[in-house]
């Protein structure tokens, strides 16, 4: 046991030095800013609307209010695909975005990727959610593995660069097959938006992952060790009680 328990301090003292050292992997942070579409209406009175950007995009939303009952928001992307799940931003939701061209449609839900996306307004009102880069940390924490630092720098702004489009973004709200008038319709559109902030090498802080590797440990001795040597003691008094009470009957 003593053995064992030495082992098991030498591998994890290791694993965290390792690991602060020398690590090969890397932490960037990006911003995560939230952004109001000031969209402008194609035609007067029409509920056609749009606005362009230029930013490296997780999310967008649009939100709709006021229409009529059982009409069909649309929005369209020039410029790029996108990705649409009703599931989108719900809480307790299973839904997988990142395969695009897998088909998990029978296990759960799967995202469209498409250029354009639309949802029936049923009362009305309803919010239409997708993303558009599956790369970006949705967060603004992401993390690389690299061989240096300065690779590992380059490759984080490459990122952010190779997600930055040029984006039209063209929403309608159609009734009956026909455009829909404007008056009266709230449209509310939004859209998240990073920036390479700082980048750092991912490092293990020493204190904290010895207590948790203390912790670990103790917790093995306690399962080997502890756990066995109660059922152990509790059989050995369970039998000093029945050779207590054999002596009793023997004596009477």
């Amino acid at each position: 046991m003593v053995g064992t328990g030495l082992t098991l301090i030498i591998l994890l003292s290791y694993a965290v030095y390792s690991n602060t050292v020398d690590s090969e992997y890397y932490s960037y942070t990006t911003s995560n800013e939230h952004n109001l579409m000031e969209i402008s209406p194609e035609s007067e009175g029409e509920a056609q609307w749009y606005y362009t950007t230029y930013s490296a995009i997780t999310w967008v939303n649009f939100s709709v209010e006021n229409a009529a009952p059982g009409s069909t928001l649309t929005v369209e992307a020039e410029g790029t695909n996108w990705s649409h799940s009703p599931s989108l931003g719900l809480q307790d939701q299973s839904y997988i975005c990142n395969e695009p061209d897998s088909d998990y449609s029978k296990y759960l839900e799967t995202c469209e990727y498409s250029r354009s996306h639309s949802i029936v307004l049923d009362n009305g009102s309803g919010t239409l959610r997708g993303r558009v880069s599956l790369d970006l940390p949705i967060k603004g924490k992401g993390y690389l593995e690299s061989d240096d630092i300065i690779n590992a720098q380059n490759e984080a702004e490459n990122l952010i660069q190779s997600a930055k489009k040029t984006i039209t973004w063209k929403i309608k709200i159609e009734d009956n097959g026909q455009i829909a008038s404007s008056d009266g319709i709230f449209v509310e559109s939004e859209f998240t938006s990073h920036e390479l902030l700082e980048l750092e090498e991912f490092k293990l802080n020493p204190v904290q992952e010895t207590v948790y590797s203390f912790s670990a440990l103790v917790g093995c001795f306690f399962l080997v060790l502890v756990i066995p040597l109660m059922i152990f003691f509790s059989a050995r008094y369970r039998e000093n009680k029945n050779e207590e009470l054999r002596t009793a009957v023997e004596e009477e």
